[in-house]
């Protein structure tokens, strides 16, 4: 639940309603995907739900009525957990690019096209954020060598699938036997 955690750190920060919470993890940590309304919202709900935050005011406009949020001390102590507790080193072993990597061979379909174009593509990402480094502040910094730097293992992975791939088939072949 890395993305709810992430918003209620946010609100850690001060006070705030549902759309600034979604502007500001959109800016910091979406760069390619924006966040739903409706994921703020519902985390926002859970969090009141679970003591974790609180509505503080509620402003009356022409439109839906708009609540600002404060963090409980129960949900700074979450984010405090949150932060401190190490990722499982299993969630990379859930590559979609390893999945399709192994239905293709399993399937007779080109693993070496898959990973051609996974290749392809991870290197037009690398030019575009090295690109973003030149005017990113200290925070885009962080966001751009964390990525590029998972980018650059995924292409070493990719090397060395594509120099094994004459071996696969025949080590399936084998097992299935």
């Amino acid at each position: 639940m890395p993305t709810s955690h992430t918003l209620l750190a946010l609100l850690e920060r001060e006070p705030a309603h549902g759309y600034t919470l979604k502007r500001q993890y959109d800016e910091r940590f979406a760069q390619t995907r924006p966040l739903a309304f409706g994921q703020v919202y519902a985390s926002l709900a859970r969090f009141e739900k679970q003591g974790w935050a609180r509505v503080t005011d509620v402003v009356a406009g022409e439109g839906p009525e708009r609540k600002r949020y404060r963090i409980t001390p129960e949900g700074t102590n979450v984010v405090e957990n949150w932060v401190f507790e190490p990722q499982s080193a299993g969630v990379f072993s859930t590559s979609t690019l390893f999945a399709r990597v192994a239905v293709a061979l399993m399937s007779g379909r080109s693993a070496q096209t898959v990973l051609a174009n996974q290749r392809a593509t991870h290197l037009v990402r690398m030019r575009e954020l090295t690109g973003l480094r030149k005017g990113a502040g200290a925070d885009g910094l962080l966001a751009i060598s964390y990525e590029l730097a998972h980018l650059d293992a995924d292409l070493r992975w990719i090397a060395e699938s594509g120099e094994r791939l004459d071996k696969v088939p025949r080590d399936i072949a084998e097992e299935e036997r």
